[in-house]
């Protein structure tokens, strides 16, 4: 990527070789050519926030500058290709703080030495999530972190900024503009305003699921922004709960591990665990915010300490043992940001054969047109359909 005075090696992470999409976009571009404006140098002297940097690119650069620099981000995956992508690019990583959009920001920012109000930020830059209710919790969240003479900058591509995220910088900011538009892509200018009305942050949000879906039918669903249809039970999941294995037939124990590949809001791992009472359930995602909905959820029906559980931020199946785990139920992601790709479902699939024992399952449920099922043929010999509608199949395979 070029940047002034030079370039950076970037990568997304895991690294692969094949991969054709790049690790930063004209907006990142954008935003740090604006940035390398000398009336906006001086601002990066101080305490910088970089919010939803995708693959570190903006992080990277600006603390190759010496800019202190805290990365808020709700992914996993990204937070690791930054710091890969730092230390590809001769930083030291401890010299940049990398907290997760699950985190108090309190702790971070909060009030030190006595005083009775937190320091503000000094720049605070926002890439613009796919999510517009991730936008909103974070910018409410940081909102007590953000003083008058605080330069809030945001950046995205056409496509991504829509009316509402302006009004969204508004709303709980202050006034917003917008820049001309460069290779597709906007900047966001918004000047804090302390008069603003306090308002509330609605997230998370709790529903219940409907009848007719198997054991987990009536439980409650609690779900953080960024999450996958955060205020009903989609069409996908509600086929997979509807078909989810039945671990007492066949003489198969109940004493399994089970892995909620992928989770979300956790109800999969949920309807697992509710139907095995005495299996261990892992749920497993990229996102933060999905694994503290994940946790909300499994909690509400089992208080801690009353069902094994466990909660893990990671890349797919990565850090499982071989021959380890009993069954793997999974519905996953197409989409990386803007682009389509299957890359992240085939990690999934091939994780998840390398972690299951001999006898082991792997479900999952996809739309269609996937065809899933070539994949999982290929890759385990065999496949079958449990459940279908016209939208969504449910697949199983069996590591032989």
């Amino acid at each position: 990527m070029p940047v002034p005075p030079g370039e950076l090696e970037l990568t997304r992470f895991p690294e692969d070789a094949r991969e054709r999409l790049r690790a930063w976009d004209a907006a990142d571009e954008y935003l740090l050519r604006h940035l390398d404006d000398g009336s906006e140098r001086a601002g990066l002297l101080g305490r910088v926030v970089v919010l939803g940097d995708r693959w570190g690119a903006l992080t990277t650069s600006l603390a190759l500058t010496g800019a202190h620099v805290t990365q808020i981000s709700d992914s996993f995956l990204g937070q690791q290709a930054t710091a890969a992508n730092l230390a590809r690019n001769g930083h030291s990583l401890p010299e940049v703080v990398l907290a997760s959009s699950a985190e108090d920001f309190g702790a971070e920012f909060g009030a030190g030495d006595g005083a009775e109000v937190p320091a503000p930020i000094d720049v605070l830059l926002v890439r613009v999530p796919k999510s517009l209710a991730l936008l909103e919790d974070q910018l409410w969240r940081l909102r007590p972190f953000v003083g008058p003479g605080t330069r809030i900058v945001g950046t995205g591509m056409v496509a991504e900024i829509h009316t509402s995220t302006l009004q969204a910088f508004e709303r709980i900011l202050g006034p917003t503009r917008t820049s001309l538009a460069v290779r597709k892509a906007r900047l966001i200018f918004c000047e804090p305003d302390p008069a603003l009305p306090r308002g509330e942050n609605p997230w998370p949000l709790t529903y219940q699921l409907p009848d007719g879906i198997g054991v987990a039918s009536g439980r409650s669903v609690v779900n953080y922004p960024g999450t996958f249809s955060a205020d009903h039970l989609d069409i996908g999941t509600r086929l997979f709960l509807q078909h989810l294995p039945n671990r007492s037939d066949a003489g198969r124990s109940d004493a399994a591990r089970i892995v909620d590949l992928g989770c979300g809001n956790g109800v999969v791992g949920l309807a697992a665990a509710l139907a095995s009472p005495k299996a261990s359930v892992t749920f497993v995602d990229e996102s933060y915010q999905a694994l503290a909905s994940a946790r909300a959820t499994f909690e509400a029906s089992f208080p801690p300490g009353t069902h094994e559980a466990e909660f893990r931020a990671g890349d797919g199946m990565d850090g499982f043992e071989p021959d380890s785990v009993d069954l793997v139920l999974n519905n996953p992601p197409f989409h990386s940001h803007q682009a389509t790709t299957d890359a992240t479902a085939w990690r999934m699939f091939t994780g998840s054969r390398a972690a299951l024992r001999r006898g082991g399952e792997l479900w999952v449920v996809g739309n269609r047109h996937l065809g899933y099922h070539l994949k999982l043929k290929r890759l385990f010999g065999n496949c079958e359909v449990v459940g279908s509608n016209p939208k969504f199949v449910v697949l199983r395979a069996v590591r032989r």
